[in-house]
């Protein structure tokens, strides 16, 4: 079996197979698949072990955090990110930098051959370019590697835009051309450790065929899509996910950067999406808010304080099992930390759960009625 295959299409909604070579065997990620991500090797307030009892496999660590702590040489010297964070029986994702440069852009500088910044811990100086980007996540050695591009703000200019294109091209191939090396040399397993190429063009129809073409022509193992969700309008971020729909490569999977919305998955995974990453089911649950089948749920809300029914009725988490909405509520108002734990717990949960059922959808040729279900879902729930 390749790295990936599909399996199923309902319109371009599919379900597929990634296929990972692990040191405990064979492992398989089923998609549409969401990560969780674990940006300096923790998924903020969970064990590893919750992350494996409610059932993921593939999670996503940050590149430009772990090289500046504890230092990816480190890591490396370690046995790697799995093994250092104990992330055994799982895969990992590692992006390159690339977002991080653009979030923290007044600490960095960009030009041609890579981008110089300073560290938002100390202020010492750094730099990445395309090759040491994947120098570092060879260190870090995870599954799958992204490559350094240049994502422009949602607004930005032709000029912005092109600039971006021509830098984020011009690196995709100096990528290209190092991991190759890099496996001529066996330095890197290419089953083992694959590359992703990453599209970019902001919200201009015409860059972002451009670009998915010209990335689509390299040999990368998956193609991702970069700099959406950045401050433009959903208008036209559903506007550019409809351009791609049905230009892009049904060998490979397809891996939309940062998204974390169930209007988005659905919106995403209706024009051929396949992986999926964001902070926001942790950290709305550290900020109090869960995410159920009926909606959202706003915990120190006054109205849970006697309330001893599940956060979710419809969920069989752990945290929906045994604890009322009262008890979580207690534990918010006192500042307790076990309660953005649990919480944070059965986010995750019911993301992981959503997925398993739009996959169930896609199989069984049942999408549209899927889609129909949750079209709503943001305006279900207590309001913010």
């Amino acid at each position: 079996m390749s790295f990936f295959s599909e399996e199923a299409r309902d319109g371009e909604a599919r379900t597929g197979l990634l296929e990972f070579e692990t040191v405990e065997g064979k492992l398989q990620v089923q998609t549409p698949a969401f990560m969780p991500v674990g940006t300096r090797a923790s998924v903020k307030g969970l064990f590893q072990e919750n992350l494996e009892e409610i059932g993921y496999k593939l999670i996503l660590g940050n590149t430009y955090h772990l090289y500046l702590r504890p230092g990816s040489k480190e890591i490396r010297t370690l046995g790697g990110l799995k093994k250092f964070m104990s992330w055994n029986k799982g895969v990992i994702l590692t992006d390159s930098g690339g977002y991080q440069m653009f979030s923290l852009s007044e600490h960095m500088k960009l030009d041609d051959a890579g981008v110089t910044f300073k560290s938002h811990l100390d202020g010492s100086m750094h730099r990445f370019t395309p090759e040491s980007a994947i120098d570092i996540q060879c260190d870090l050695q995870s599954d799958i590697m992204m490559v350094l591009d240049d994502c422009p703000p949602g607004d930005s200019d032709p000029n912005r835009i092109r600039d971006s294109l021509n830098r984020t091209h011009r690196w995709a191939k100096s990528s290209i051309e190092h991991h190759s090396n890099l496996v001529t040399s066996g330095q890197v397993d290419p089953g083992k450790q694959r590359l992703f190429g990453i599209v970019q063009g902001a919200i201009s129809e015409e860059a972002r065929i451009e670009s998915l073409e010209f990335i689509s022509g390299l040999p990368f193992s998956g193609v991702a899509i970069g700099g959406l969700s950045v401050g433009e309008s959903r208008e036209d971020f559903y506007r550019i996910l409809q351009c791609l729909n049905g230009r892009m490569d049904r060998l490979r999977p397809r891996y939309l950067m940062g998204v974390g919305t169930v209007p988005d998955f659905i919106e995403s995974v209706k024009n051929g999406i396949d992986m999926f990453d964001c902070v926001l089911p942790t950290r709305n649950a550290r900020n109090g808010q869960a995410l159920t089948s009926a909606g959202k749920v706003r915990i120190r809300n006054q109205s849970h304080k006697l309330d001893d029914r599940p956060l979710d009725p419809g969920c069989s988490c752990l945290v929906c099992r045994r604890y009322s909405r009262a008890y979580l509520r207690h534990l918010f108002i006192s500042d307790e930390m076990l309660g953005p734990m649990l919480m944070s717990y059965h986010n995750l949960a019911f993301y992981f759960s959503f997925f398993d059922e739009m996959r169930q959808a896609i199989r069984a040729g049942a999408f549209r009625v899927f889609c129909e279900k949750w079209a709503n879902w943001e305006s279900w729930g207590e309001k913010d």
